[in-house]
């Protein structure tokens, strides 16, 4: 039996719907969503294993310009991710005309790996715009498959899934059969509190918080978790915690809802606040939550 493996890196401009599309290729929800642009900040492999393949799907912060230390490190995560590809996923949606990176930009429409250009959110357009779209991009990026997509409404997912299959190239699989991410549990702890910051927030907080889980104890019928919030500034502190710590206490109901789905078992979570000054800019803190690669 032939069997085949490979990476599928997804790319693109933020708040494009990396995220929601690997969610829904893979099965499970992996990478955190919300609308903010930046949500995600690492790069998270999901599994998908079958007996005659294995995809690693790949998803990846947003290509942006880096205005600090933090940036640059998410930019260098999705480096790794042109490096390593055996096949791309280009996303767009309509209305957008290029990565906000040139060099990215020229990396993909040089390639010699499969690319496949997503124009996603179809479902927020109308069929003139999109047979524009569509024209356009297959003559800006020659060497694509050309796909429209709702990632969220899982429109045409399938037929991308079956091509990628296509694609791959033959070789063994490159994890386990029974695994379905690189991630630790913690990771995906931190993940969860970070994306209820991420909703329940404004303005420069959710961009300055970095979630830490010091203590994660998984019991028969229950895993207990311990956390830390880590703001740059006093004021964030008190913001995060809020009046008479209501805002932290939701933060903390919605996350330990989502995670005793996640795990199928009850959750007991506490939650801190911790200010860790400047530490989007201290490549040793970055490096300590996992950022800094090099």
């Amino acid at each position: 039996m032939i069997h085949k493996a490979g990476f599928v890196n997804i790319i693109g401009n933020p708040n494009v719907g990396k995220s929601t599309l690997m969610n829904a290729l893979v099965g499970e929800k992996l990478s955190i969503i919300t609308p903010k642009a930046q949500t995600t900040r690492h790069r998270v492999l999901g599994i998908v294993n079958h007996e005659e393949y294995q995809i690693v799907f790949s998803d990846t912060p947003g290509i942006i310009k880096p205005a600090y230390e933090l940036q640059s490190s998410m930019m260098d995560f999705v480096k790794s991710a042109l490096d390593d590809a055996d096949v791309i996923i280009y996303m767009v949606e309509v209305g957008e005309t290029a990565l906000k990176n040139e060099a990215f930009f020229n990396k993909i429409i040089n390639s010699k790996i499969p690319v496949i250009l997503l124009l996603n959110k179809i479902d927020k357009s109308n069929k003139v715009e999109v047979d524009e779209k569509i024209a356009y991009w297959r003559e800006k990026v020659p060497n694509s498959f050309v796909y429209v997509i709702s990632a969220l409404e899982k429109f045409n997912v399938e037929s991308v899934f079956i091509k990628i299959i296509e694609l791959l190239p033959e070789g063994p699989p490159f994890y386990p059969k029974d695994q379905l991410t690189d991630k630790s549990e913690r990771f995906f702890v931190n993940e969860k509190i970070r994306e209820k910051i991420l909703t329940h927030y404004k303005k420069e907080i959710p961009y300055s918080v970095e979630v830490e889980t010091e203590s994660f104890i998984e019991e028969e019928n229950i895993v207990r978790i311990r956390s830390i919030i880590m703001v740059e500034r006093d004021t964030q502190k008190g913001i995060i915690i809020g009046h008479k710590g209501s805002a932290i206490k939701r933060v903390g109901a919605e996350a330990r809802k989502d995670l005793e789905r996640f795990f199928q078992k009850k959750v007991f979570i506490e939650l801190y606040v911790k200010v860790n000054k400047n530490w989007r800019s201290d490549k040793n803190q970055l490096k300590r939550f996992g950022y800094n690669q090099n």
